[in-house]
C-alpha cells in the first residue's frame, strides 16, 4: 500500500512538469527573459515554503547541520535554475511532449548510471539488461512522440 501511495505521489509530481514549463514559459512572454521567469518560479516557491514552514511551526535547524551537509548537496538549487529555465526557453520551441520526453530521457538516463554507482549517497543498483532494455524503450518513445 506505501508503494502505491508514493507512486501516485510521484505521478502527480511528474504530471506538475509540464504545467509548471507551461506557466514558465508563459511568465516569460510577459518578462522576456527565461532567467525572469525563472526567478519568478523560484521566487514564488521561496514563499510557497516559508508560508508553509511557518503554518507548521517548524524549527530552524542548527547552524551545525548546513555546515555538515557536503559540497555537492548545495547544488540543488542551481539545477533546479537551470532546468526551469532550460524549461521555458525549449518549451515554446519544441513543444511541451518533446520538451518534457527529452527531460525524462535524460532523467532516466542519469537515475540509471546514479543508480549503477551508488553516487551521491545513494544506494548501488546494477544496471541489468532489463533496466537498460526499460530505458531504451523510453528513448524510442521520445522518438516516436516527437514524429
Amino acid at each position: 500500500m506505501e508503494f502505491f501511495l508514493l507512486a501516485i505521489l510521484a505521478l502527480l509530481a511528474g504530471a506538475g512538469l509540464p504545467v509548471q514549463a507551461s506557466v514558465n514559459s508563459a511568465m516569460r512572454q510577459h518578462l522576456g527573459r527565461p532567467e525572469w521567469a525563472a526567478l519568478v518560479n523560484f521566487g514564488v516557491g521561496f514563499l510557497a515554503l516559508a508560508g508553509l514552514l511557518v503554518a507548521q511551526r517548524a524549527t530552524l535547524p542548527p547552524a551545525e547541520a548546513f555546515g555538515r551537509a557536503p559540497w555537492w548537496a548545495w547544488s540543488g538549487g542551481v539545477l533546479g535554475a537551470f532546468f526551469v529555465a532550460v524549461t521555458v526557453v525549449l518549451t515554446p520551441r519544441l513543444g511541451l511532449v518533446a520538451t518534457m520526453a527529452l527531460i525524462l530521457a535524460g532523467q532516466v538516463a542519469a537515475a540509471l548510471a546514479m543508480d549503477h554507482h551508488g553516487l551521491l549517497g545513494l544506494g548501488s543498483r546494477a544496471l541489468t539488461p532489463a533496466r537498460a532494455l526499460g530505458a531504451a524503450l523510453l528513448v524510442v518513445g521520445v522518438i516516436l512522440v516527437q514524429r
